[in-house]
């Protein structure tokens, strides 16, 4: 029995697929984007197009950027170029940078290993991450996945990989809880964890 018409059930669909958007906070959110304005309707969806169609990855980091061109942190000429933090999502620069502490450049891999999940080093931005360290400059390379058994693998698995190139390879200190993930981490958290970095 179909509660709603079709134009909403298709939107209740849609909210539904967002992650942790269960079926009754779909059903509230199609009900609130029905309650707007046109001209406020309009203006969601249009930033969903624009975002979709304006953000890419960043051709030295592959952060999330606006265009083709390198992202505002690569740009930066106060960033400390030698050190280069790998973190699995766009999210966790965020994480690390509230942190205030972190002043070198970023690479993420848009995932991390897992076997389980079909996601081996090739669906992952690994080869840009050796080809940047080979490049030379690079003096520190921060392993910052999440202390999880997949985050370790994919730290495991880079740091073999870069050590032929004599860079120092370090792991973020366990101040972040095993099995958690670093958008939730706090700022103290997280400071200690870097200040409390261990080479791998």
């Amino acid at each position: 029995m179909q509660y709603f018409p079709p134009a909403l059930e298709r939107l209740v669909e849609q909210f539904n697929k967002l992650p942790g958007i269960g079926s009754k906070t779909a059903q509230r959110l199609a009900f609130f984007v029905l309650s707007l304005p046109e001209e406020d309707a309009a203006a969601f969806a249009q930033a969903i197009l624009d975002a979709k169609s304006s953000i890419a990855c960043c051709p030295i980091c592959q952060n999330l950027t606006e265009g083709d061109g390198p992202c505002a942190i690569c740009r930066s000429p106060k960033r400390d170029a030698a050190t280069v933090c790998v973190v699995a999502d766009p999210k966790d620069v965020i994480a690390m940078e509230r942190s205030r502490e972190y002043g070198g450049l970023y690479h993420v891999l848009h995932g991390v290993i897992s076997p389980m999940n079909h996601v081996g080093p090739d669906d992952l931005h690994i080869k840009s991450l050796v080809e940047r360290v080979g490049s030379g400059g690079v003096q520190e390379v921060i392993m910052a996945t999440n202390p999880d058994t997949e985050g370790e693998a994919t730290a495991m698995y880079l740091s073999r990989l870069l050590k032929p190139f004599s860079v120092k390879v370090t792991r973020l200190a366990y101040g972040i809880p095993v099995g958690s993930h670093l958008e939730f981490a706090d700022d103290a958290t997280l400071m200690r964890a870097l200040e409390g970095r261990r080479e791998m």
